[in-house]
């Protein structure tokens, strides 16, 4: 009977101690081996293999101990992967609250309106926080990891800066892009103005990335959303060298000639009527909304003035008449 007294007694005195370890250690600011220190968590793994994770990285703790917290809390399945960053002053407690609430470190891109897809599959290659799990695949691999239905990325990807927490995987941001997109122009075509040339949505995404790349400054971009409207109403070459341009690929040198205007392409708007077979760039919302609401007028020709504006024409006399008078400025 004494030994069994003796036994509890020492159980009880070993559980005071474990109690009082557990609270001194979780309030105990970790002693870090820089700071700010950062670290990473893969997703999947366990709160033994993440404690390892965090003391290799330099947390001031042994794995055993932060393990040991977290199932003695019940907490040990609710850590979450991704990035973090922990200053020194941080206790255990607290870096346990952080991992369960993910409270992740953040990075940023940026998806710039008139960029292409070679353009932006270029930016997140450089991208230092991302995971580039894109490596190596072709853009119609890229589209059928994204779920995307389409065959061609180009236009699909809605310009705007996206968060995300660090080492993430590109394809994700992707995705989200590409859904972003989906979504703008499926509630833009539902308010669009039934009188507009197109047959489908993607069709008004097509005229948006030509009215992007055409736009020299926001004031003109509802006049460039009408004049390539009535010339497609009319059924008159677009003729629109962002379009050309892009069906140079590669090989535009940053010059546009003639001989250039008269080759044919699937994208060349000079020898072949009507809109391209894709959009040639990411429009933004400004662009989307301009070519499924262009207002009525009488404007089908625009050129240039030179300070990056356009000057607007009803005929092509007035139209040859802006040209003589812009190109012989620019000539002066």
């Amino acid at each position: 009977m004494r030994l069994v007294k003796r036994l509890l007694s020492l159980v009880f005195l070993a559980g005071i101690g474990l109690c009082g370890w557990l609270a001194w250690f979780a309030a105990s600011p970790l002693r870090l081996a820089a700071s700010p220190q950062e670290f990473n968590i893969p997703q999947g793994l366990t709160l033994k293999a993440a404690s390892a994770q965090m003391a290799q990285a330099g947390l001031g703790f042994a794995p055993w101990q932060f393990s040991l917290l977290g199932r003695l809390l019940g907490r040990a399945g609710d850590i979450k992967a991704g990035s973090y960053e922990v200053a020194q002053g941080i206790t255990p407690l607290q870096l346990l609250d952080k991992l369960t609430r993910g409270d992740v470190t953040q990075a940023e891109v940026v998806f710039v309106e008139g960029k292409t897809f070679r353009q932006l599959r270029a930016e997140l290659d450089r991208h230092p926080d991302l995971r580039h799990d894109s490596a190596g695949l072709s853009d119609r691999d890229v589209l059928a990891r994204i779920g995307a239905a389409e065959s061609h990325p180009e236009g699909l990807f809605f310009p705007d800066t996206y968060l995300f927490a660090k080492q993430s995987s590109d394809l994700r941001v992707l995705m989200r892009a590409y859904r972003a997109m989906q979504a703008r122009l499926a509630a833009e075509w539902e308010k669009r103005d039934p009188a507009v040339p197109y047959a489908s949505a993607y069709e008004g995404l097509i005229m948006a990335s030509i009215v992007e790349k055409e736009t020299g400054q926001p004031a003109d971009r509802a006049k460039v959303a009408s004049v390539f409207s009535n010339r497609l109403k009319k059924g008159m070459l677009l003729q629109t060298d962002p379009s050309v341009i892009y069906g140079m690929g590669e090989n535009f040198d940053g010059n546009i000639r003639k001989q250039d205007l008269t080759t044919d392409t699937p994208y060349n708007t000079y020898t072949r009527a009507g809109l391209p077979p894709t959009p040639i760039a990411m429009p933004g919302l400004a662009s989307i909304q301009a070519a499924l609401h262009p207002p009525a007028s009488e404007l089908y020709y625009f050129v240039a003035r030179g300070d990056g504006s356009s000057e607007f024409t009803r005929n092509l006399d007035e139209h040859n008449r802006a040209v003589a008078k812009y190109q012989k400025r620019r000539g002066g």
